[in-house]
């Protein structure tokens, strides 16, 4: 049997350029996967995804899923990547991040989670076991264990009892998927979750229990709430010191093409997050540069490629004065260019880090192009 992730370099610190197989094939890390929340990357057709993105995994979510369009055409239509036309690997979350945003609607238990549909009021109960069976259902490559996250800054006592059960429930999560097969005839594989907010001896306990499940990959969640960047880092080094070295790492909702750098630099293979997409939607574009606003008067009469170091075709076909224009037409098809381009940076950014990771000089590499990227253009 092939083996899950192998680890081709690592560098002079804790970065790594490695490698995962699934059944839908294998995944070049470190890796950017888009959000296809309910099943469609926002504003992307899945061909842009994979022929102009070069998107190697998406992500599906679980709660989102689950109410629409519902786990019986789920099944019907032979899980998630028949359902969306999608063959290459997919990873879904455990729908515990969604049921922590709905705060004011939602009732924590030992057994789980009742919350009230954002949709149409009506309450539905995730349990560990529930959610494994959603995520069975939905049949993802990576599926996660179930969790609870919780807000930042929170108390200690709190982050603590919150961390408590999200390892009770991993227990029941790995009970109910050894006694549960595969749907699809692909293998599926479990990672579970650090928790404990940014108190170090949490963390600490919290990944020393995550790697001693044994699972094949494990994931830091938690993170990217609201806490200062230099927070999320030194977070997320103390747990890369704790999790095994052999296995793939994922930072759960991370984040700015810098906080990316730095988190491969601190030892993560896998990284995921709403930004591109989100921020595209709102005119702020990603690249080598800088941070652009498309909507500065500065674009009005810039007829030159929208980026000339990108690499998608929206960057050479269009012109920043057209895609000016139509942010402020308030066309449709402004957030679509927006979108492939952010993504398909994203993913070039990855690729570029783990080109300098083998070549041996990605510290150096990062130190330099981390205040480019960060500047306002």
């Amino acid at each position: 049997m092939q083996k899950f992730f192998t680890i081709e370099k690592t560098s002079e610190g804790k970065a790594r350029a490695g490698e995962l197989t699934t059944d839908h094939g294998k995944i070049q890390t470190p890796i950017f996967m888009p959000v296809g929340t309910v099943a469609s990357v926002k504003t992307v057709h899945q061909r842009e995804l994979k022929e102009d993105i070069k998107a190697q995994i998406i992500l599906g979510n679980t709660y989102h899923l689950y109410l629409r369009p519902g786990m019986d055409t789920m099944q019907e239509a032979g899980g998630l990547h028949k359902f969306m036309n999608w063959d290459l690997p997919i990873l879904t979350d455990s729908g515990g991040f969604q049921v922590f945003s709905l705060a004011s609607s939602r009732k924590m238990s030992e057994e789980g989670a009742r919350f009230k549909s954002h949709i149409d009021g009506s309450y539905h109960m995730f349990s560990p076991e529930k959610s494994m069976e959603i995520q069975r259902q939905i049949g993802a490559d990576i599926f996660m264990a179930f969790d609870e996250c919780v807000a930042y800054p929170c108390e200690y006592n709190q982050a603590k009892s919150s961390m408590e059960l999200t390892h009770r429930w991993l227990k029941r999560c790995i009970d109910w998927t050894e006694n549960n097969p595969e749907l699809y005839g692909h293998k599926q594989r479990l990672f579970p979750i650090v928790q404990g907010s940014t108190y170090s001896d949490l963390r600490k306990i919290s990944a020393q229990v995550i790697a001693e499940a044994g699972a094949e990959g494990n994931a830091i969640g938690g993170l990217s709430v609201g806490e200062p960047e230099e927070e999320m880092y030194r977070i997320t080094d103390e747990v890369t010191d704790i999790l095994p070295k052999e296995k793939p790492r994922y930072l759960m909702g991370v984040g700015t093409p810098w906080n990316i750098l730095e988190s491969i630099g601190l030892g993560i293979d896998m990284m995921d997050c709403v930004m591109p997409t989100r921020n595209a939607r709102n005119a702020m574009l990603f690249t080598w540069k800088g941070v652009m606003n498309m909507k500065n008067e500065k674009w009005k009469k810039d007829f030159s490629p929208l980026d000339e170091f990108g690499t998608s075709f929206v960057d050479r076909e269009y012109s920043k004065a057209y895609v000016r224009h139509l942010f402020v037409s308030k066309e449709y098809l402004a957030k679509q260019i927006a979108s492939i381009h952010n993504l398909a940076f994203y993913l070039d950014l990855v690729k570029v880090a783990r080109e300098h990771i083998l070549a041996g000089d990605f510290y150096e590499w990062k130190n330099s192009v981390v205040p480019v990227l960060r500047q306002r253009l």
